[in-house]
């Protein structure tokens, strides 16, 4: 657990950041990661343990682009919160932490719908 509150500083932190270095436009959009992520099924094969090391690295970028997105409707500080829990577990899952698997399982396989409903424009 400290693990995970300690990479979730860091993804703040790193957000804040990016934010800061005026970066135009992340190297993913939304649909990107969703398609490429969640229904290519890269984040159920990391989360699972089955992922190479490259494939572990794809998916934090895909998430990292993700959090450096826009929501296309919503509270941002909302999307910022919800993005940095999934960059700091997919992290995690991808070190071989079965916490941060779990919690990437969670956050995005099973409470997909909360972002959607929250954010997910159209």
């Amino acid at each position: 657990m400290r693990k995970f509150a300690i990479a979730c500083v860091m993804v703040a932190f790193g957000c804040f950041i990016v934010s800061l270095s005026g970066q135009d436009k992340p190297k993913y959009s939304i649909k990107d990661v969703m398609q490429k992520a969640h229904k290519g099924g890269l984040m159920k094969k990391v989360s699972e343990g089955k992922a190479t090391a490259e494939e572990k690295k794809q998916l934090v970028e895909f998430y990292e682009a993700l959090a450096a997105n826009k929501p296309p409707k919503g509270d941002e500080a909302d999307w910022k919160t919800r993005t940095s829990a999934i960059v700091a577990a997919a992290r995690l899952a991808a070190e071989g932490d079965e916490a941060g698997a779990k919690k990437l399982t969670e956050l995005v396989g099973t409470k997909c719908g909360d972002c959607h409903t929250a954010h997910k424009g159209k």
